[in-house]
């Protein structure tokens, strides 16, 4: 637990909720410390130096102090780099926030995954159609890894057989990768499964992610959006909601 105040850390504002008539409480993801809640004091002031600041998907550098479960803010310094997402990207960038949200405990760190988000956040900010799904589909890879819930893709799970290159298989959240059935809605060849491992490997930079994902698309959604929904424990994610709503619209 951080007892002492911290400075300068990166961080991305994930969520917030009104705390008090002029304060907010922030849901945060650092580089060093994880998640983290924090109390934005005065930040709904329009005199605030916060209010500008506090935005989702705007890389940060914050310090704060205390050792409550919610933190205090002390200030906040916005990064620049790039424009906030709009649109589809913007949506995108809420839909990462919310498997951040779901899927990461408290103040459990994650510096390579923050990488990955980081790497993300600046993909769906160039406003690329073609970036913005390869980008979701890697960090989603990145995430299952990261903390745990992503089982080796070199080996069928049950029986650690290896993958024979030419047959297709499935990955399943119940059992992970087995082979496929005839039956089964999408799947990926052994070579492509070896690829997607490869790419995920401790030293392999998220741009090999991304490259890994690009001629898989269709097949990764389907397979990957199953396995977060198990995790997460919901049939559809709230982001996902409102994306099929607006759609629809």
């Amino acid at each position: 637990m951080v007892t002492k105040r911290i400075t300068d850390e990166p961080a991305y504002v994930l969520h917030r909720y009104d705390w008090s008539e002029s304060s907010l409480i922030l849901e945060v993801f650092t580089r060093t410390y994880g998640r983290i809640a924090l109390v934005a004091r005065g930040a709904k002031k329009p005199s605030s130096n916060f209010r500008p600041v506090l935005l989702p998907l705007q890389p940060l550098h914050i310090a704060f102090g205390g050792d409550a479960e919610i933190r205090m803010l002390r200030s906040a310094e916005w990064q620049g780099g790039h424009v906030m997402p709009t649109g589809d990207a913007l949506l995108s960038g809420y839909y990462i926030n919310e498997l951040l949200m779901r899927l990461l405990a408290r103040d459990d760190p994650h510096p390579v995954l923050f990488d990955a988000y980081a790497a993300t956040v600046q993909l769906l900010a160039s406003q690329s159609a073609d970036t913005l799904q390869v980008a979701l589909r890697a960090f989603e890879l990145r995430l299952l890894r990261d903390i745990g819930l992503l089982p080796t893709l070199d080996a069928q799970t049950a029986t650690l057989a290896p993958l024979e290159e030419g047959s297709p298989y499935v990955l399943v959240a119940e059992s992970g990768l087995r082979e496929a059935h005839d039956d089964d809605r999408a799947s990926l060849l052994g070579g492509q499964w070896l690829a997607l491992q490869a790419s995920l490997d401790d030293d392999a930079p998220f741009t090999d992610t991304v490259q890994a994902c690009v001629n898989h698309l269709p097949e990764l959604k389907s397979l990957l959006r199953a396995l977060l929904h198990y995790h997460c424990d919901v049939k559809v994610l709230k982001t996902r909601q409102m994306m099929m709503d607006l759609q629809a619209f």
